[in-house]
């Protein structure tokens, strides 16, 4: 039997991929399983992450299915991950770079909890300060590859506002993100604006934790986003809820319960100590004047 320990994450994600690839491909898994000379059960338990699968395997699955040659070398990476004890996905590793984990569970997810201490999340972020963002952290980027880098992330934003399967977003954001003047105090001012305009949308509730605030659970955690995704006809959940950790050289996704459990309590702790919504508004429309004058 194959192994399934370490993390549920690459597992999940290669599963889903190669079932859409399936079902545009349109076979069946007891045609797929046919082709591929496997039991439909074990075709089940790749699809829905019970197993780990080798890359040899995934190249052929993709084969039958006409995958793109991207694709493909994409999902063999994947493949090798999930046997891996603790999942990471950096620069360098056998995931192709443009191949984001993170974008595909964020595309899928119902609910989504985020706290960032020192940034604008980046499902908030204006093409200007993204691109100023991006310009500190990859210096040496080509400038096409920054724009590219800055409509990605501008694109991402349509969750927010699509009409079906719109997710919850429950964010705390540092004061100090909110003044750092970031390309400068104009952009900082439409940055503001842009934000307290998102902060209107029904599905959306921001809370700035203030420089006022006590020490608590951020100064340690650094920034995470727990994600969790739709319910069964049952109330179960479909997947389990992931927690991303963004590091500076890569990123870490963690599924297990009691670490879930901490972050939950970790958010629960910095949603009770920041600024109420109403409070938060005021203080950012402040803070925008500020910049505003300052430009």
């Amino acid at each position: 039997m194959e192994k399934t320990s370490g993390s549920t994450v690459p597992r999940r994600q290669l599963g889903r991929h190669l079932r859409e690839l399936r079902g545009r491909a349109r076979l069946s898994v007891k045609a797929a399983a046919e082709a591929l000379e496997w039991s439909e059960a074990k075709m089940w338990r790749i699809e829905t992450g019970q197993t780990s699968l080798r890359s040899h395997d995934a190249e052929l699955m993709c084969r039958i299915y006409g995958a793109s040659e991207e694709m493909t070398d994409a999902l063999m990476g994947l493949a090798k991950e999930t046997k891996a004890r603790g999942w990471w996905h950096a620069y360098g590793d056998v995931i192709p770079q443009g191949f984001d984990i993170y974008m595909s569970l964020e595309e899928v997810a119902s609910n989504l909890a985020w706290y960032e201490g020192e940034l604008v999340p980046g499902v908030l972020q204006t093409e200007d300060y993204a691109r100023n963002v991006i310009r500190v952290f990859s210096p040496d980027e080509d400038p096409e590859e920054v724009e590219r880098r800055v409509q990605l992330r501008i694109a991402r934003q349509a969750l927010l506002t699509r009409r079906m399967a719109r997710p919850e977003f429950r964010m705390v954001v540092g004061e100090a993100a909110l003044r750092r003047p970031v390309g400068g105090h104009g952009v900082m001012a439409a940055q503001l604006a842009h934000i307290i305009g998102a902060a209107e949308l029904p599905n959306v509730m921001i809370r700035v934790m203030p420089l006022t605030a006590p020490l608590h659970l951020g100064a340690m955690s650094g920034p995470f986003v727990i994600l969790r995704f739709p319910l069964t006809g049952t109330g179960a959940d479909t997947e389990p809820p992931i927690v991303y950790v963004d590091g500076y050289t890569g990123c870490l996704y963690l599924d297990k319960p009691k670490e879930v459990e901490a972050f939950d309590n970790a958010f629960g702790s910095l949603w009770e100590q920041s600024l109420d919504e109403r409070a938060s508004v005021r203080l950012m429309t402040e803070m925008a004047g500020e910049h505003e004058h300052a430009h």
